[in-house]
């Protein structure tokens, strides 16, 4: 088991006072040795602990006192110590299986961990959960969590997981539930596998079931052109359609049954259906908004000021508690995405890059709130190919082909989201682009302080696409 190393003290905390320092590697707390930061965490809890460190290859003891429940004022490496439980599911359309060769390591690290489900919102398939994690969970209330389901059918289940336990491990799901645990679902819908029938039999199964669940989203498979998959393709926007129809007629039956809508499609079916989104009440307390449920409704909210109660931004944790976790480094998905950068420009000639779904959810919202001259670029994925168009998985190649036309005292604004820690899933970096750019929270309020003293026009300017041969999908 790796010894988790500090990475950060925070200034006049009692780990500082302590003498606590960048560096130390935690052997024991209280003579204890932690498994992940969830165990640290409780550990650390205590007035008095006793933190045991290997410091330059010498191991040293120091004892901090505190209040009981405040933080030591500690970041560690890794959330898990003990080793990352990886998944040996070997989906269809699981995404990593669709990276090329050479991006970075972490890229393709594929798991199936609970705790980093409770602390960050991944999702678990519980193929290798077992009765020892599930005391744990319930002993500890790790709520909530987030399970992909797929199918409710046992055989389809296994099918899709092409795991022989997904036949048989939904039965602890059924236990987490009745153990008070909070989960929200997730249903990958594959085209010719669990949609149609299929998809309304797992509905009715989810109802029967497991009616109890928190939410319950509906995603479309995204493939890339590196995909080896002949049976996963891109949904048609009749199949769109048909998810978007499905969760119309299901949701006033859960209403009526469990006194939530409980089922919702990830806004990408609406785009592909060319359907307007459901209003912004429907979506509750947008429990799913990092899975792409709702997310366009509250960007829009926030970009027009009159953001929701519950909505992202505005409380919500239902993505993963990590923030609220003493000691949990920024992880995966949810590490740093690079700081915002100042502004290059007066408010004159502005472009907003983004990705091809992203560019139909800004067009329209800018025009109604009078930045019609503000233009909208999307740019196309060619990296991966494919239906990949939002955001999240832009490269720097291809947002450095969208800039190869820029013009000069033009502003560029680029969402954060297409960064982790500062680069771009190809290794680039911003500063490796061919135009400097301004890096912008991807969210409604902060593009709309972005774009604060643009000049306004009449409505106009139409969505311009990227140049010839530009391309990159993202959210």
């Amino acid at each position: 088991m790796a010894l988790p190393q500090v990475v950060a003290v925070a200034a006049a905390s009692p780990a500082a006072e302590a003498g606590v320092v960048v560096g130390d590697e935690i052997v024991s707390l209280n003579g204890r040795v932690p498994r992940d930061v969830i165990e640290y965490r409780l550990l650390a809890d205590d007035a008095e602990v006793e933190i045991e460190l290997r410091r330059g290859g010498l191991e040293t003891t120091v004892v901090v006192d505190k209040q009981a429940g405040e933080p030591l004022g500690l970041e560690v490496s890794s959330p898990v110590f003990d080793r990352v439980r990886t998944c040996d599911n070997h989906c269809a359309f699981c995404f990593i299986y669709q990276l090329p060769k050479g991006m970075r390591r972490s890229l393709y690290v594929k798991d199936d961990d609970y705790r980093l489900s409770f602390l960050y919102g991944n999702f678990t398939t519980l193929t290798r959960f077992t009765e020892l994690d599930l005391e744990r969970v319930v002993t500890e209330r790790l709520s909530p969590l987030n399970v992909s389901i797929h199918a409710t059918d046992p055989g389809l289940r296994a099918r899709i997981l092409r795991n022989r336990r997904g036949a048989t491990s939904l039965r602890f799901l059924r236990q987490l539930l009745d153990h008070g645990i909070e989960v929200h679902g997730q249903v990958v819908v594959c085209p010719g596998v669990n949609d149609g029938v299929a998809l309304e039999e797992t509905l009715a199964g989810i109802l029967e079931r497991f009616g109890d669940l928190a939410s319950l989203c509906l995603v479309p498979l995204g493939v890339s052109r590196f995909s080896r998959e002949a049976e996963m393709r891109p949904h048609s926007s009749a199949e769109a359609e048909a998810v978007c129809d499905a969760v119309a007629a299901w949701q006033p039956r859960f209403l009526a049954a469990v006194g939530r809508r409980l089922v919702y499609a990830a806004d990408e079916y609406y785009l592909l259906a060319g359907r307007e989104f459901p209003p912004a009440s429907s979506y509750a307390d947008f429990a799913q908004h990092e899975n792409g449920v709702g997310m366009a409704r509250a960007f829009e909210a926030a970009f027009l000021g009159r953001p929701r109660p519950g909505a992202p931004g505005v409380g919500s944790t239902h993505g993963g508690f990590f923030r609220s976790v003493d000691g949990a480094p920024a992880y995966g998905y949810r590490a740093s995405r690079g700081a915002p950068t100042p502004s290059l420009g007066d408010g004159g000639a502005t472009t907003v890059l983004t990705g091809v779904y992203g560019a139909a959810v800004l067009r329209p919202l800018l025009d109604r709130a009078g930045f019609c001259a503000v233009e909208v670029r999307a740019v196309d994925n060619a990296f991966f190919g494919g239906n990949i168009k939002v955001a999240g998985l832009l490269t720097g190649a291809d947002v450095a082909r969208a800039l190869a036309d820029g013009e000069e005292g033009r502003r560029y604004l680029l969402p954060d989201v297409c960064l982790s820690e500062g680069r771009f899933l190809d290794g680039m970096s911003v500063a490796d682009l061919p135009r400097r750019v301004e890096v912008v929270p991807a969210d409604g309020a902060a593009l709309r302080r972005a774009l604060a003293g643009t000049r306004r026009r009449r409505p106009g300017l139409l969505l311009r696409p990227a140049p010839a041969g530009a391309g990159v999908t993202g959210r």
